[in-house]
């Protein structure tokens, strides 16, 4: 098998020699890191799995296997991508952002939805946007789907047969998304509830407002999910308002119904805004009701704070490291790619953690956000065995020619491979031009 810069041992059993991997992202063993936080380890390969890892130059276990050796080139699990939007990939074509704002992202999907979101524009989207990610090294995605009206029947049926199509290479889960406002329709709530336990995962969300009514909604949707089993995925205070406090309702919220359900907040950008005491008393709640929150950086730093002819003075970010910090869980995700809410995008987690550095400067604050795109995401989504390395778990692996972070950060590592069960697959992309005849175009 032929890897973007060397040629794996064509066998079902084999060594991969002389690795640098993230030793936050090591189970099991004793390794020494480096100062980057890496650690050299050596794998044996057999049958799909990870069979021993250990310090790189102690694997004997196996020497009479094929071996490749990397030359210190870093190694990760595949990636978990805890937020995205499948059913709006990839509309931009047809329906751009009048002026990059938020409310010209809320028109454009609206109307693009209403006039376009057939079954068959859904699902041809969808399968494009995970032979993307699978190519780029995803193992996992967690998606919202908008769930309005007609919408309900058509986008949570095509999930479900995604789902399904896809098991064994992308793990797949969905969570609705509505307002607030909607929480207060009780035929709306129920035919909600009815998607989610006819074609999804047990997850129930919605866009947070401020509205008069937010405490009422949010008592709504978590009673719901404790009466079904469900957990909760939330998109919260995504503006640049201080008075955006949504995300401390849901906490006070969680412990008014002391949910014992895993609750994931999404951007929380209004956060990072706050006075430094309220900041401080939110973050304290948002610990203590046992809330994972993830950063959509690449989405945010897009739309946040964009006015006509004037310069953007802040990131758009939510206070990442003051949560960490405080030991709540923490993510970074792509979100949104190629529609009204974010022009660009690849669902590239590798991207993802490239620019996150950079947006929410991760260097020189440890060395563990790596677990950002993998454990942590995994852990959320309830997926044992993803986003680690570990023996007897999958050989399901990013390999790069790149030795530290600088060169890691530094280029797109398109020449990376990806190895799903041991297997080097085709890493080529799908061309923009299979999606022409949904946008209007001739191929």
């Amino acid at each position: 098998m032929t890897l973007g810069f060397a040629t794996l041992p064509d066998a079902s059993a084999f060594r991969l020699l002389n690795m640098s991997a993230p030793l936050c992202l090591i189970d099991g063993g004793s390794f020494a890191a480096d100062r980057d936080g890496l650690a050299r380890i050596d794998l044996a390969i057999a049958d799909g799995r990870i069979e021993s890892l250990l310090p790189a130059g102690t694997e004997t276990l196996t020497n009479d296997r094929p071996a490749l050796d990397l030359e210190c080139g870093i190694v990760l699990p595949r990636l978990v991508d805890c937020h995205t939007h499948l059913d709006k990939g990839h509309i931009w074509p047809r329906s751009p952002n009048p002026d990059g704002t938020f409310p010209g992202a809320l028109a454009a999907v609206a109307n693009d939805r209403e006039a376009n979101w057939s079954a068959l524009d859904v699902r041809t989207r969808m399968d494009f946007s995970l032979r993307t990610a699978f190519a780029h090294g995803t193992a996992a995605i967690r998606t919202h789907l908008d769930s309005l009206g007609k919408q309900i029947g058509i986008s949570w049926p095509v999930y479900a047969e995604m789902r399904e199509r896809w098991a064994g290479r992308i793990a797949l889960q969905a969570s609705p998304l509505f307002g607030t406002e909607q929480a207060l329709d009780p035929a709306h709530m129920a035919a909600v509830i009815a998607a989610v336990k006819m074609h999804g995962d047990g997850l129930l969300g919605c866009v947070t407002y401020m509205i008069p009514e937010l405490d009422r909604a949010l008592d709504i949707l978590f009673r719901a999910a404790s009466e079904n089993g469900f957990d909760l995925d939330f998109h919260v205070d995504e503006m640049n308002d201080p008075a955006a406090r949504s995300l401390e309702h849901i906490a006070d919220a969680a412990l008014r119904h002391r949910f014992t359900g895993k609750i994931l907040c999404g951007h929380c950008c209004s956060l990072s805004l706050q006075a430094p005491e309220d900041e401080a008393r939110i973050i304290g709640k948002v610990k203590e009701a046992g809330i994972a929150v993830v950063s959509l950086p690449l989405c945010n730093l897009y739309l946040q704070d964009r006015q006509a002819g004037r310069t953007p003075r802040w990131r758009g970010v939510t206070a990442l490291h003051e949560l960490k910090a405080a030991g709540v869980p923490v993510m970074v995700a792509s979100d949104n790619t190629r529609d009204p809410f974010y022009a660009y995008g690849d669902l590239d987690l590798v991207e993802v953690l490239r620019e996150a550095t950079r947006i929410l400067q991760l260097d020189h604050s440890g060395s563990d956000w790596p677990c950002a795109v993998a454990r942590t995401p995994a852990a959320v989504m309830g997926l044992d065995g993803v986003g680690v390395l570990a023996a007897g778990g999958p050989a399901d692996l990013i390999l790069t020619r790149a030795r530290s972070w600088t060169e890691f950060f530094a280029r797109p590592q398109g020449d990376r491979s990806i190895l799903v069960a041991g297997r080097a697959i085709d890493r080529t992309l799908p061309d923009y031009r299979e999606l022409d005849h949904l946008m209007g175009r001739a191929s």
